[in-house]
C-alpha cells in the first residue's frame, strides 16, 4: 500500500482517466480543519492522483491551491462530493466519497440505451448538479457519460453523481495547453470551445444534450474516424432526431445542441423542462401533462447570466488592492518627458573610446585602468618564448625506439631515476647513448640527473602488412560466440521455430490431435526411449539364446 500525505493509503486502482488515476484509498487517521470532512480512520475513500506532468505544472499546482476552498465547498445530493486535497512533493490528489457503482458509460454498453423517460429523469438529476456548480461559479466543461457514476441506494433505485469538478480547469495550463486547443473530449466539446471562442456555463448544456441523445440512442449524435472530423460536425452539421425519440424530449435536445450559447437554457430551467417531458411521455400521462410536454419550449428559457470560464492564466487570482496613493494617477495626463543629459546645447555626446575616469581614480597622466589591463596581458603572453625545433630532436614526433635487452641485474643495484621534464626549456644537442650508471651514493633526497636523449635513429622499416583474416564459411559459427555456444543457439532457434510452426498452422491437429507442442514432444521423447528400451531387450534375448540359456 502507498502513503498519500500522512492520512491515507492507496490500495488498489480503480480506474484511469485523461488526467489521472483513481484508487480506492483507506484512511488511517481523522483529517485535520483544512479537509472539508474529517472522516474515521479505516474508512474507505476514492483518491484521485494527478498525472505527473500536471503535478510538475506551476501554473497547476497554484490553480489547486487557490481553488482548494470552491472544490471543498462544492456539494449537492448528485455531485461526488470532495473530502480534501492533498499536496506533497510532486504529487497532487483529490481525495473523494467512493461511489461503488459503474459509470454511465460503461453501464450503456452492458444494458443498452434507457427508455425516453429514464433518460430524461437522469439527465435532469445531472442538470440539478449542474446548476448548483453554476452558481458557485464552478464549470464542468467534460461532461460525459464517463464521468457520471451510478450510485444504487438501498432500495434498489440509481442516482446519478457527477464527479472530476474542476479537472478540467486545473488541467487548462499554459504549461498543457494552447490557445488553438480544447479542453475535453471531442465527442462532447461544445463549438465554442472547439472555435477557441470565449466559455461559459453553455458549454456544460451543449454536453448535457449530447449525453441525452446517448442516453436514449445508445451512440453520441456527432461521430467521425479521427477528432478533427468530429470537431467538424460539432460547427456545421444539426443532429437528426431518431424515430425514437418523441417529441417533446427531442425539442429539449435540439435546444441544448443550439450552436449559439445564449440560445441554450440555463441549467435550472433544463432540469425543470426534461421532469415535464418526463411526466407527459409515460403511458399514464394525462391530457394536461402531455400538453405541458408538447410546450416545452416555454421553459427552456436561457440563463442570463451565465458563468464565465477565465481565459486566461491568472484572471481567477483575487481582486490585488493597489497602492494608497493610486488616487493620485491621472491616466488622460499628458505624456511625461525625461530631462536630457547630453550637451548644454541639446546635442549628442561625442562617441568616446573609453568611458570616463570616475572621481577619486588615477590621474588624468596616469594610465587608464583599461589600458593597465591590457599591458599587463601583453607581459603574460610575452613570456612565452617561440622558438625552432628540429623535428629530428622532437620527442613528441620521434618515434620511440626499442632499446636492447639489458642484462639482468643484481638486486643491490637501483634502477636510473626517471628524468623529469622541464617546461618550456629548449631541447638540449644531441649526445650519444649513456652509459650503465653507476651505483648512486647513499644519500637522502638525490637531486634529480638530467634529462638526456639518444640520437636519432633511423626510421625502422615497416613491417610487412598483415593479411586479412580468412572468415570461416561454416554458417552457423556466430561472430563473437563460441562453437558451443553457436549450437546451443542454433537448438534454442530450432526449439522456438518448431513451437511458431505447431501454434501456427493446422500440424497440431494432424498429429497430435489438438496436444501443446511441450506434450508432443514429451510424446516423442517417450516413444523413443520405450524404443530404445525394446531393442535392448531384444538383444539381451539374441545373446541369452546364442549362449544356449533357455
Amino acid at each position: 500500500m502507498r502513503p498519500v500525505g500522512s492520512k491515507y493509503l492507496l490500495e488498489e486502482p480503480l480506474g484511469r482517466g485523461a488526467t489521472g488515476t483513481v484508487w480506492r484509498a483507506r484512511q488511517n487517521q481523522t483529517a485535520g480543519a483544512e479537509a472539508a470532512v474529517a472522516g474515521q480512520p479505516g474508512e474507505t475513500v476514492a483518491i484521485k492522483v494527478l498525472k505527473e506532468e500536471l503535478a510538475n505544472d506551476a501554473d497547476v499546482v497554484m490553480r489547486f491551491l487557490r481553488e482548494r476552498s470552491v472544490l471543498l465547498r462544492l456539494t449537492h445530493p448528485n455531485i461526488v462530493r470532495t473530502r480534501d486535497l492533498v499536496v506533497e512533493g510532486d504529487l497532487l490528489a483529490l481525495v473523494m466519497d467512493l461511489v461503488d457503482g459503474p459509470d454511465l458509460h460503461h453501464y450503456l454498453r452492458d444494458n443498452g440505451p434507457l427508455t425516453p423517460v429514464a433518460a430524461s429523469l437522469m439527465t435532469a438529476q445531472i442538470a440539478d448538479a449542474l446548476a448548483a456548480s453554476h452558481a458557485d461559479g464552478v464549470v464542468h466543461r467534460d461532461l460525459k457519460p464517463a464521468n457520471v457514476l451510478l450510485k444504487t441506494d438501498a432500495d434498489g433505485q440509481m442516482h446519478p453523481m457527477l464527479t472530476d469538478f474542476g479537472i478540467a480547469r486545473l488541467a487548462d495550463s499554459p504549461g498543457l495547453t494552447r490557445t488553438h486547443e480544447f479542453v475535453g473530449t471531442p465527442a462532447y466539446v461544445a463549438p465554442e470551445s472547439a472555435e477557441g471562442r470565449p466559455q461559459t456555463s453553455a458549454v456544460d448544456i451543449y454536453g448535457a444534450g449530447i449525453l441525452l441523445y446517448e442516453l436514449v440512442t445508445g451512440r453520441p449524435p456527432f461521430a467521425g474516424g479521427t477528432a478533427l472530423e468530429v470537431l467538424h460536425r460539432h460547427l456545421s452539421e444539426e443532429p437528426r432526431r431518431p424515430t425514437t425519440v418523441p417529441e417533446p424530449l427531442w425539442t429539449v435536445i435540439e435546444r441544448c445542441l443550439r450552436k449559439e450559447p445564449s440560445e441554450r437554457p440555463s441549467a435550472e430551467n433544463l432540469a425543470r423542462g426534461l421532469r415535464t417531458v418526463a411526466a407527459g411521455i409515460g403511458v399514464h400521462s394525462s391530457s394536461a401533462q402531455v400538453e405541458a410536454a408538447l410546450g416545452v419550449a416555454a421553459l427552456l428559457a436561457p440563463d442570463p447570466s451565465p458563468a464565465a470560464v477565465p481565459q486566461a492564466p491568472g484572471a481567477a487570482d483575487a481582486t490585488q488592492v493597489l497602492p494608497s496613493n493610486a488616487g493620485a494617477y491621472d491616466p488622460a495626463a499628458a505624456t511625461s518627458v525625461l530631462p536630457q543629459t547630453g550637451r548644454p546645447g541639446g546635442g549628442a555626446d561625442p562617441t568616446a573610446m573609453m568611458p570616463p575616469v570616475p572621481p577619486g581614480q588615477p590621474r588624468p597622466e596616469d594610465p587608464h585602468p583599461w589600458q593597465s589591463q591590457l599591458q599587463a596581458a601583453r607581459d603574460r603572453n610575452e613570456q612565452t618564448q617561440v622558438q625552432y625545433l628540429d623535428p629530428n630532436q622532437d620527442p613528441l614526433r620521434r618515434r620511440p625506439q626499442r632499446q636492447a635487452q639489458r642484462p639482468p641485474q643484481s638486486p643491490q643495484q637501483r634502477p636510473p631515476q626517471r628524468p623529469q621534464p622541464q617546461p618550456y626549456a629548449p631541447a638540449p644537442a644531441p649526445q650519444p647513448r649513456y652509459q650503465q650508471p653507476q651505483r648512486p651514493q647513499p644519500q637522502a633526497y638525490a637531486p634529480p640527473q638530467q634529462q638526456q636523449y639518444a640520437p636519432p635513429q633511423p626510421p625502422p622499416q615497416q613491417p610487412a602488412p598483415r593479411q586479412p583474416r580468412q572468415r570461416s564459411a561454416n554458417p552457423v559459427r556466430i561472430p563473437g560466440l563460441g562453437c558451443l555456444k553457436g549450437c546451443l543457439v542454433m537448438v534454442v532457434l530450432f526449439f522456438v521455430a518448431g513451437w511458431l510452426i505447431w501454434e501456427l498452422t493446422p500440424l497440431q491437429g494432424w498429429i497430435a490431435e489438438g496436444k501443446s507442442y511441450w506434450e508432443a514432444i514429451g510424446d516423442g521423447i517417450e516413444k523413443v526411449s520405450d524404443w530404445i528400451s525394446k531393442l535392448g531387450e531384444a538383444e539381451k534375448t539374441a545373446d541369452e539364446i546364442g549362449n544356449g540359456k533357455p
